[in-house]
Order: structure tokens, then C-alpha cells, then sequence
């Protein structure tokens, strides 16, 4: 059986990697500072605050959403969005042990 790449790395490593990939565009980070600001929005209402098209900001709310950064409820024929608040910690948590973890040396090697 062969082994893939992602089975060598730790599961705190593989978890902050997909964590960083589901927020590695501008309009992923600009989502989710507006769910931050509204606590809940449709897709709609966030397509009236960026300049992308509502099929566009789908896949992005799709990205987000497969993380588990953010959840959607159907309501009627909307999707409501809002952060994911158990995934949340669990996002802050790995990111913030991540960027603690990595440490300035007293040095520059260039």
C-alpha cells in the first residue's frame, strides 16, 4: 500500500495546512471579516459587499464551509452563514500554536 505525503507530517501540521488553504485567498479573508462584522449573513448580502460574482463567492462560502470554519443553514431557499463556533476555536487554536511555535532567530542567516 503506498504511503501519501500528508502521512508523514503530524496531525497538528496537516490540520493547520488545511486551515490555511481554506483561507489562502483575499476573498475567503474578506468573508469571513464580514461574518465577523454580521454574525450571520446569506450569500446574497455578501455578494452586495465584494466585487465577485455570486457563483464565485459560492465556491469560496463552499471552501470555507468544507473546513469547518463557517456553517450554513437552509432557511426557505437561502443559506444562511455564520462561523462554525466549535471549528472556530479549534481554527484559532491550531493557527495561534503555529505562528507561537515559530520563533525569530537572534540571527539573520542572509
Amino acid at each position: 500500500m503506498a504511503i501519501t505525503k500528508a502521512q508523514l507530517f503530524n496531525e497538528k501540521q496537516i490540520k493547520a495546512a488545511e486551515f490555511a488553504k481554506a483561507i489562502s485567498h483575499p476573498a475567503r479573508i474578506a468573508i469571513l471579516q464580514i461574518l465577523a462584522k454580521t454574525n450571520a449573513c446569506y450569500c446574497g448580502d455578501i455578494t452586495e459587499e465584494l466585487p465577485l460574482a455570486q457563483s464565485t463567492i459560492s465556491q469560496h462560502l463552499k471552501a470555507l464551509k468544507s473546513a469547518g470554519i463557517i456553517k450554513g443553514e437552509i432557511e426557505g431557499v437561502r443559506t444562511c452563514y455564520c462561523f462554525d463556533e466549535e471549528n472556530l476555536a479549534e481554527f484559532k487554536s491550531v493557527m495561534e500554536a503555529m505562528i507561537n511555535e515559530i520563533s525569530i532567530p537572534d540571527s539573520s542567516c542572509c
